[in-house]
């Protein structure tokens, strides 16, 4: 259960349907109460004016809480409830008012057993419990105020996997980059134009001197033909 244990109290599933067959209406279902080593010297006493008391733990060693009807314990009941033993301070302050489920005053450990309580004494109980050991405040003198400094190999440990980190973060966006780059270069390739890298006017052709036209090369001007006669008949 969480928060099962502290300092002075434990907690305890409520057994809902285990009484079913022993007890009646009119019966009433205790819980004892008694340090491990007192346990096996309990009585379950004879009658409800024989109960021990918890203002008696100190001294019997043992003592009974937490009196309810055998209705709390039927099978229609949830079976979530808990049952708290030391809960109750107000113990303390009323003189062990009866019955009393006050603050255990030692770490125990503690035994408990239910104990069904009719009118004429004892009808019906359980097996005690495994030994229940409460937690134990530690001493002021023994804390330490002084913050607990980290040792240095965490720190060493934290600095080596940062600097793998940005490593490896660097590492990616270069390989990023480089495929990007060399796809980008890749796409300028492809639609490249062919371009002149000097504007080199044309030569145009130079006249001819009058009176000569251009003949083979190697023979020079040309006397320019007559003009031809008219053709006769």
């Amino acid at each position: 259960l969480p928060g099962k244990l502290t300092a002075t109290t434990f907690a305890l599933e409520r057994p809902c349907c285990a009484f079913a067959r022993h007890a009646n209406a009119s019966d009433t279902i205790w819980l004892a109460v008694a340090f491990a080593d007192a346990s096996s010297a309990f009585q379950n006493p004879p009658s409800r004016a024989d109960v021990p008391l918890y203002g008696q733990l100190p001294t019997a060693r043992s003592y009974m809480t937490l009196e309810m009807p055998a209705a709390a314990y039927a099978c229609s009941v949830p079976s979530s409830g808990i049952l708290r033993v030391g809960g109750d301070t107000a113990c303390m302050r009323e003189g062990g008012r009866d019955p009393c489920n006050g603050p255990l005053p030692s770490p125990g450990p503690y035994r408990v057993k239910f104990l069904v309580m009719g009118c004429h004494g004892p009808k019906a109980e359980t097996r005690w419990s495994d030994p229940i050991l409460l937690r134990r405040a530690g001493s002021p003198s023994a804390i330490d105020p002084e913050p607990t400094r980290p040792s240095s190999a965490p720190v060493v440990l934290a600095s080596i996997l940062a600097s793998l980190g940005a490593a490896l973060a660097a590492a990616a966006i270069a390989a990023v980059g480089a495929k990007t780059w060399g796809s980008l270069r890749r796409r300028d390739s492809g639609t490249r134009r062919s371009y002149r890298t000097h504007h080199i006017p044309p030569v145009l052709p130079q006249p001819l001197p009058p009176g000569c036209r251009c003949s083979p090369p190697g023979l020079g001007c040309l006397a320019p033909r007559p003009p031809a006669l008219p053709a006769t008949k």
